[in-house]
């Protein structure tokens, strides 16, 4: 298994400590050895799938560096592109197409047996490979130049802070950071970066593991759940995938921060947006960027007419819930995006310019309250276990069954929402996500010890992993 938290407390200051006594080249050598340590952690069999990811797009993008015949630049490319995907459809999607066949066999009077499939999926394998593709399309593109050094190039790939659940990094900004000669972070360097650490700490242990009782709870048996008690089901599922998947991003960026490399925002405040459009703007920033680029702009965009571009939508975002998980309840989680995306630019409120600066409760409020809820009716894919279960939790929510859920789930429920709310209010309002380091040394003393005394309290519990993790 990866390191558990109290592993990577004690790996990350030894990491630092070591990589800041070496010389540049040393660092890069060094921190390759320490990313490959950190994956191989969990399953030290899938260091070698890591390692020929690595190779193949190494290669490849310098063979399609160094010729300017076109042809064979393109069947360069695609021999990555179906090399990569290859391995990541075996291991991620074989079994779900194996049993999507079996059940549709099955469902016309054949048997079929599929016991001699069972894969184990390798963590972060789309993350990793959704990075090494972009490199050898920016590559092929003439975006970036082709890198000439293979540590470096591999320390890309398999870079520990966010080696396993992102964010993808693109080459053209993570590469120069790898290869520059980096000095020794500042004081406010390290102060950021480990109020980063500690946020994320909080979010995941105190407000995301905190949640997870009460969606197990509320997704478990929702036939037999109030329509209330559902609803805060459903609110609190939204409150542990954020803690836990923005909580990871924060961890990532503040531990690379402490090696002199700065990792991208991957979410900006998203519960707050206005609409959907500007919600997919601000969640998982590094996958919706990379859909937008690497599959939406190829599909035409929005150049093809109103038509083609709500298909174009709709595909984009089938393929992005199938990223997600080998399953037709993110098919579904996806398609409904994509049909929130079509109608939100069909009413022509569509803005190309995203999200518009500080959020006025006065004229923002509402708006994010219908979008934070459009959001949560899709969760409900995302979460359950089956289309049954699904349709289950939705007709729940619709037929109003009387009866309030336990006072306990609102009790947790209350706090860790204010201060979700409070946080990126906070971090929005201010277009700074260490706003808590210019307030005020008694305001940043209370909030640090709420961080400590909230993830002292709820870290007592079984170990309940990343979500994102699965990915």
């Amino acid at each position: 298994m990866l390191f558990n938290s109290l592993q990577f407390a004690l790996f990350l200051p030894v990491v630092f400590a070591v990589h800041w006594a070496l010389r540049q080249r040393g660092r890069t050598v060094f921190l390759l050895v320490a990313s490959y340590l950190f994956y191989g952690w969990w399953d030290p069999r899938f260091l070698s799938l890591l390692g020929f990811s690595t190779l193949i797009d190494y290669f490849v993008a310098k063979a399609i560096d160094s010729t300017t015949v076109e042809r064979r630049r393109k069947l360069l490319l695609a021999t990555s592109m179906i090399v990569q995907l290859g391995i990541l459809g075996f291991f991620k999607y074989s079994g779900f197409f194996v049993q999507s066949a079996v059940d549709l066999l099955t469902s016309i009077g054949v048997e079929a047996n599929p016991s001699f499939l069972r894969i184990v999926l390798p963590v972060g394998i789309s993350f990793y490979t959704f990075q090494t593709m972009s490199y050898t399309i920016d590559v092929f593109r003439r975006r970036i130049p082709a890198s000439r050094d293979l540590f470096s190039f591999a320390l890309f790939v398999s870079y520990f802070p966010q080696l396993v659940a992102g964010p993808i990094e693109r080459a053209g900004r993570l590469l120069p950071q790898i290869q520059a000669h980096r000095n020794f972070p500042s004081g406010e360097k390290i102060a950021s970066g480990l109020v980063l650490i500690g946020l994320g700490l909080f979010k995941k242990v105190a407000i995301a593991d905190v949640m997870a009782p009460i969606v197990n709870a509320a997704f478990a048996n929702p036939s037999s759940q109030s329509s209330l008690a559902l609803l805060v089901g459903i609110y609190a599922f939204a409150l542990q995938i954020y803690g836990d998947f923005s909580g990871y991003t924060d961890i990532a960026r503040g531990a690379s921060r402490l090696f002199g490399i700065e990792l991208m925002r991957n979410f900006e405040q998203p519960y707050l947006s206005r609409n959907i459009t500007e919600f997919w703007r601000t969640w998982h920033v590094s996958l919706s960027s990379w859909l937008h680029d690497y599959l939406y702009v190829p599909l035409g965009g929005n150049r093809k007419g109103p038509r083609r571009t709500y298909l174009n939508l709709m595909i984009v975002m089938v393929l992005g819930g199938l990223w997600h998980g080998a399953a037709w309840t993110f098919v579904a989680w996806g398609a409904l995006h994509g049909i929130f995306l079509a109608v939100h630019r069909m009413l022509g409120h569509y803005s190309p310019r995203g999200f518009q600066g500080k959020f006025s409760f006065r004229r923002d409020a509402l708006r994010a309250f219908l979008t934070f809820n459009l959001v949560c009716i899709a969760w409900v894919f995302f979460r359950a276990p089956s289309f049954e279960s699904a349709w289950d939790y939705l007709i729940g929510l619709v037929v109003l069954r009387l009866g309030l859920p336990p006072i306990s789930w609102l009790v947790l429920l209350v706090p860790a929402a204010v201060m979700v709310f409070l946080l990126d209010l906070a971090q929005r309002n201010a277009d700074d996500h260490d706003v808590i380091l210019t307030w005020r040394p008694v305001a940043q003393g209370l909030v640090y010890a709420t961080f400590l005394l909230g993830v002292v309290v709820f870290s007592g519990g079984p170990t309940i992993p990343f979500i994102y993790f699965q990915f």
